[in-house]
């Protein structure tokens, strides 16, 4: 039994297929299908169902395969700890940012660490708060960017910054008008939110006490940020935007900015990893660029806020 044999499993064990296994760990078919069939052999058992498409793990498979995942977790961390003794920043961190936050975040502080730290190689992949909570606790991310803690206790979570709501109105509402949003303004029908699942929305339905609320995302299922941005601009209802996506507007845009009603709706923007994460030299440097990219004033809650 190899370490190699064990990558195999998992691969087909993510993929179902065996063409599509071979080519994410860049061998042959008949190469990986082969390594399968030898530690098969060596373990007197079938792993898979070749018989179903897709492809599906036998009952004994999916508890060695659960096993491989382990040992596999436990041979990166080998790695993990000799490159945390030597301060390295090399080797592939996978980073997990929720889809509300990355586009405002990232580009304020990911294109200098890149320049800044080249030996660094980060896979960024956008994910819902559900899913980075799982691919944690699975070991597929080494860290995320989430929005508030999760209180899981297999996790570590440390607060960067807070980050306050905003409404973005179209200048045919009402609300253009007002110099602030009470949430006894906001109506359903006129609302652009994001899917349900998402914290962003998750939160202010809450804060806006809207939890029965049917709004314009059934028209538009699976709408994003920007979408609804756009359709506010073009004199379509009103959507909320972060803190962070002010900055990146241009005056025209930023005339249908409307701050909330003090207190203002505010979430916490968190790092978490696995307790057992060790690369704790890279993190650092990684959290010490996102907070020089951050205004000093997003650094503490502020009086004036209520953490969502």
């Amino acid at each position: 039994m190899t370490i190699q044999q064990l990558e195999y499993i998992l691969a087909v064990d993510q993929f179902r297929h065996f063409a599509r296994a071979a080519e994410y760990c860049r061998v042959t078919q008949p190469t990986l299908s082969a390594m399968i069939q030898k530690l098969e052999d060596e373990l007197g058992v079938k792993l898979f169902d070749r018989t179903v498409q897709p492809v599906c793990p036998t009952a004994i498979g999916e508890k060695i395969i659960d096993q491989a995942r382990v040992i596999l977790a436990q041979t990166a961390q080998v790695k993990e700890i000799i490159s945390e003794e030597k301060q390295s920043l090399a080797g592939v961190f996978h980073l997990g940012v929720l889809p509300t936050i990355a586009p405002y975040l990232l580009p304020r502080f990911f294109p200098q660490l890149m320049e800044k730290y080249p030996e660094l190689d980060i896979r960024v992949t956008e994910m819902k708060t559900q899913n980075i909570q799982q691919a944690l606790h699975a070991g597929d991310i080494d860290a995320a960017i989430i929005a508030s803690k999760l209180e899981d206790t297999f996790l570590k979570e440390e607060t960067l910054f807070y980050e306050t709501f905003f409404g973005y109105v179209s200048c045919k509402e009402p609300l253009f008008k007002h110099d602030v949003i009470r949430t006894s303004d906001i109506t359903g029908e006129r609302l652009w939110l994001l899917d349900e699942g998402h914290c962003f929305r998750d939160q202010l339905v809450r804060f806006c006490q809207m939890e029965t609320v049917k709004v314009n995302q059934m028209a538009y299922h699976l709408g994003s940020m920007e979408t609804f941005m756009r359709m506010v601009e073009s004199g379509k209802g009103i959507t909320f935007i972060p803190e962070l996506a002010v900055s990146q507007l241009n005056e025209e845009q930023k005339k249908l900015v409307r701050p909330f009603a003090i207190p203002r709706p505010t979430r916490q923007i968190v790092l978490a990893t696995n307790r057992d994460f060790i690369r704790h030299s890279l993190l650092n440097v990684l959290k010490e660029e996102i907070l020089a990219a951050v205004p000093k004033e997003m650094q503490s809650l502020q009086s004036i806020q209520y953490l969502l």
